[in-house]
């Protein structure tokens, strides 16, 4: 039997990637029940395949018991496109079908920092343009509360 790819999801992080993995369905019954991989081999490897700009590297093997799971990357370069691939073993059942690539860009912390500085910006000019209207309002040229006598209009 081989293990058929599993599902990945992935997304970014400033210096990292969020890798949400779920283990391949199996086609194994047991009473009518279909059995998941981990009720089958109890544990089961994955590894992790990632591309960059800098090249291919595998990450270590490692475990799980779970049929979903996430797995962080981290000490990533921001603003930085990467690719990974995952690949599925048990300790019986080496013969395996990896996850076809995914590709996501990395958040630029310089990008964030800019887009809280726009919007305190745009809070403090609408705090002005308030203020301004406010003191326009209140000196009377703005829906005067009095209408002005005949002779000045």
């Amino acid at each position: 039997a081989i293990l058929g790819p599993p599902e990945v999801n992935v997304t970014s992080c400033p210096n990292c990637l969020n890798v949400t993995i779920k283990l391949p369905a199996s086609h194994f019954r047991d009473k009518g029940k279909l059995l998941s991989l981990i009720d089958i081999y109890e544990e089961l490897d994955y590894e992790i395949t990632l591309k960059s700009q800098d090249g291919e590297h595998k990450r270590p093997r490692q475990s799980t018991t779970e049929e979903v799971f996430s797995v962080v990357i981290e000490e990533l370069y921001p603003n930085r496109n990467y690719c990974l691939s995952v690949g599925i073993t048990a300790s019986l059942n080496k013969n395996s079908v990896p996850s076809p690539w995914k590709c996501v860009t990395t958040h630029s912390e310089a990008q964030q920092g800019h887009h809280e500085a726009a919007v305190a910006g745009a809070v403090c000019v609408a705090l002005i343009i308030f203020a301004v209207l406010k003191c326009v309002h209140a000196a009377g040229f703005i829906f005067p509360k009095f209408s002005l006598p005949q002779t000045l209009v």
